[in-house]
């Protein structure tokens, strides 16, 4: 239980928040307080939420910081407070009634449709929120994706330069069948490129487009592109990491803080940016958190294209109650 002393009461989006601890230090090197992290997700949430809603989130928690413990958590936190929408879903990321769910766990999701559920996850220290490429239907269940990703990871001795000069040739690739792509630098090493589909077709069938994308690149520049995850061979290479998009795997979302030393965010790029940084070394970097929220106030929603068409899918979450205190 958080103390009382250290707690401050705030209204989000019509629910009642117990936020603790608001002056703790959550990215020692260049002192980010968890309030800042809170002030952050606020500030995105118009731009994070429509790429959350529908879908079950985990979430990377590292309460102490990052210079403490942290943990993957995909089940719905301990003690969340009953305003809190969730799902159970298979953990394959099937169909509970297919015949690949049968025999494998299920996992009571969060969802995440406003701010105060937003609020309440990163008040957890939750500072990495990771989705599925698809989203859940009116009963809970997943649709087919309406996203691909495509991740791209340097080895060592590579880095975004190179990763931008593979961006590139994936963009080459996939808009010749008319997939247009977001780029997302990964607020890590590397870079996420991210495609909007129709929601036709299986994880199954997006993966193998994805694969083979991948051996045809790496055909093609073997001195730059490779589709194995041998160690290997990977240096001065990028992975194009084609497995992301499997039905049980999630990427960090675009927005999302990264728990790393510094408060580096996942944040969609220009193509521009993208040209740039495949031309000269240092052109194109990872932004932290200040960084990217100028950028977002300037810019706008550069991944405004990934939005589902249909607007939020998923499940109803439960009956709302017009005041409610979560407490971490």
């Amino acid at each position: 239980m958080a103390d009382p002393a250290t707690t401050v009461r705030v209204d989000v989006a019509g629910r009642t928040l117990a936020l603790s601890n608001l002056d703790k230090v959550l990215y020692p090197a260049t002192e980010t307080t968890k309030g800042e992290v809170l002030n952050y997700y606020m500030r995105v949430a118009d731009l994070l939420l429509p790429l959350l809603a529908g879908r079950p989130v985990t979430r990377v928690r590292w309460p102490e910081g990052v210079g403490g413990i942290s943990f993957f958590e995909k089940n719905l936190p301990s003690g969340a407070p009953g305003w809190l929408p969730r799902q159970v879903v298979s953990s394959t990321g099937s169909r509970r009634s297919s015949p690949e769910a049968v025999g494998h766990d299920t996992v009571t999701f969060p969802l995440v449709p406003d701010r105060a559920a937003l609020a309440y996850l990163a008040n957890l220290g939750s500072l990495e929120l990771h989705v599925p490429q698809w989203r859940l239907d009116a009963e809970g269940e997943p649709r087919n994706p309406d996203r691909m990703v495509i991740d791209l990871d340097p080895g060592p001795g590579a880095g975004l330069r190179e990763c931008s000069r593979v961006a590139l040739l994936v963009r080459e690739r996939l808009s010749a069948i008319g997939l247009v792509l977001v780029p997302v630098t990964s607020g890590s090493k590397g870079m996420q490129l991210y495609a909007a589909l129709p929601g036709v077709h299986s994880s199954d069938d997006i993966r193998a487009v994805a694969q083979q994308l991948a051996q045809d690149l790496t055909a093609a520049h073997p001195d730059l592109v490779v589709w194995k995850m041998t160690k290997s061979l990977r240096p001065g290479k990028v992975l194009l990491d084609w497995s992301q998009n499997t039905a049980a795997k999630t990427t960090i979302s675009p927005y999302s803080l990264r728990g790393r030393e510094l408060p580096w965010v996942a944040a969609p790029r220009t193509w521009d940016e993208v040209e740039a940084g495949a031309a000269t070394d240092g052109a194109l970097d990872q932004l932290m958190l200040d960084d990217a929220l100028a950028r977002f106030d300037r810019l706008g929603d550069l991944a405004a294209g990934l939005r589902p068409a249909d607007g939020p899918a998923g499940p109803a979450g439960p009956p709302r109650h017009d005041r409610d205190a979560a407490d971490a």
